[in-house]
């Protein structure tokens, strides 16, 4: 009776693994397309979505125009002159920049040694490698980022306490987001 019990057991948790991420998957793809569709008054289903993809493609099209970077180049000087303004746009212009775009910063993956002793490490991305006009001549700007968050901390570290992986930064930061259970494969 107890064996056919942890069977029907590991049917359901096997039966979760598979239907839970699915679920999730589906229910956060369509409460996004329900609400860019409610946000702009589109009575059909995901028809908001194409248009938003669309808009920001046309966008990006742009400024990729010479005479349209002239006016980009214009409205960041401006928003970068309004003193709140200045501070969100230009953290969030550059965090998406450091995702996408020719500036792209998390794409050297390291391994930085954080205790010596323990002999403990974490998996971060090299942001900046030059520090000098800190007076920091050895040391680099390192993000190592959360497990499951959006989130991460930010060191300045000895250059001898990282070493360079060899694996994309894609790769290196799925690993991390997902704490360590997704590996390394390529997709």
């Amino acid at each position: 009776m107890e064996s056919k019990f942890r069977r029907i057991l590991r049917y359901f948790f096997s039966g979760m693994l598979f239907i839970v991420p699915v679920a999730v998957t589906v229910y956060v793809i369509y409460f996004s397309f329900s609400w860019l569709d409610n946000l702009l008054g589109i009575p059909y289903p995901g028809v908001g979505f194409v248009v938003i993809i669309a808009a920001i493609t046309l966008f990006g099209y742009l400024t990729s125009n010479i005479v349209f970077q002239t006016f980009s180049n214009w409205f960041d000087h401006v928003m970068n002159r309004i003193p709140m303004v200045k501070l969100i746009y230009s953290s969030i212009k550059d965090l998406i920049g450091a995702f996408v775009g020719d500036k792209k910063k998390f794409s050297k993956p390291v391994l930085v040694l954080l205790n010596k002793e323990n002999n403990l490490h974490q998996i971060g991305f090299v942001t900046q490698n030059d520090l000098s006009e800190l007076g920091l001549k050895d040391m680099i700007s390192v993000y190592l980022p959360h497990a499951y968050n959006f989130s991460g901390d930010h060191f300045v570290i000895s250059k001898d306490r990282v070493t360079p992986l060899n694996i994309s930064g894609p790769a290196a930061m799925k690993y991390v987001v997902s704490g360590g259970v997704s590996g390394f494969a390529k997709e």
